[in-house]
């Protein structure tokens, strides 16, 4: 059975209270500089939106730890398909601030040149593919692109990621099964901010947890508290390792 306890590095004052992971000093004062830096974006994005001056914005306010721990990890060659909140992982990996804005805004600096929503950023220099406003459908993309990984022999892995909401769709069953069947190397990695748009958790699913949705398709789940980023590197890490090397399937022979 899936292990349901919530992973923690540090408690709530900060203080470790597991095995801290080895991450070298400028690299965490680079974490944490840009997540102040989402946090400041967000400000900004959002009084605009209000202002009207900007039609759709999400917010990562609150995820900040989540997304910048969980792209850390990753090698430049891995692939990104967020969700509506993880703008900030490609900007981690070189999206400029610059970039983001005048996509949101859309005016001639807007690199997709007007083809995408605001919001539904994508950048092939850093890997990062669109979103969309169909919930889920993501996921079946980054299944996609992880079984031509393993289809020409690539040892790049694919990171999907999704909300509490869009684990009761039907594209994340499909791409859940099909990636845990042909062992493809995808990390599926969910953000529970215990809505989904206006609909609470406990209407939505009636599962214990998100984790344990992946023990009905034999895949390893884990619980990590989101707010705490060197948690969050330390169970990413394990999850790219065990994506990359094929073990995405957990054996059933007990």
């Amino acid at each position: 059975m899936i292990d349901e306890t919530l992973r923690r590095v540090l408690d709530d004052a900060g203080q470790a209270i597991g095995p801290v992971p080895e991450i070298p000093a400028d690299d965490l004062r680079r974490m944490y500089r840009h997540m102040l830096v989402l946090r400041t974006m967000d400000q900004r994005m959002l009084s605009l939106q209000r202002q009207g001056r900007i039609g759709f914005y999400g917010l990562t306010t609150g995820q900040e730890a989540s997304v910048t721990g969980s792209v850390y990890p990753l090698l430049p060659g891995d692939w990104l398909f967020p969700a509506l909140r993880e703008t900030g992982a490609a900007m981690w990996r070189g999206t400029s601030i610059r970039d983001i804005v005048c996509q949101l805004i859309g005016n001639s600096g807007d690199v997709l040149i007007g083809r995408q929503m605001p919001m539904h950023f994508s950048d092939r220099k850093v890997n990062v593919v669109a979103w969309s406003s169909v919930i889920g459908t993501q996921l079946v993309h980054a299944m996609g692109a992880a079984w031509a990984a393993k289809l020409t022999g690539t040892d790049d892995v694919m990171v999907g990621y999704i909300g509490d909401g869009g684990t009761s769709s039907s594209d994340f069953h499909a791409a859940m099964n099909f990636a845990a069947v042909q062992r493809v190397p995808l990390v599926v990695f969910c953000q529970n901010n215990q809505w989904a748009i206006s609909v609470p958790l406990s209407a939505q699913t009636a599962s214990s947890s998100i984790a344990i949705k992946a023990d009905a398709y034999g895949m390893p789940g884990i619980r990590v508290d989101g707010n705490d980023l060197l948690a969050v590197i330390v169970a990413m890490r394990e999850a790219v390792d065990r994506a990359r090397t094929g073990g995405g399937r957990r054996s059933w022979n007990r």
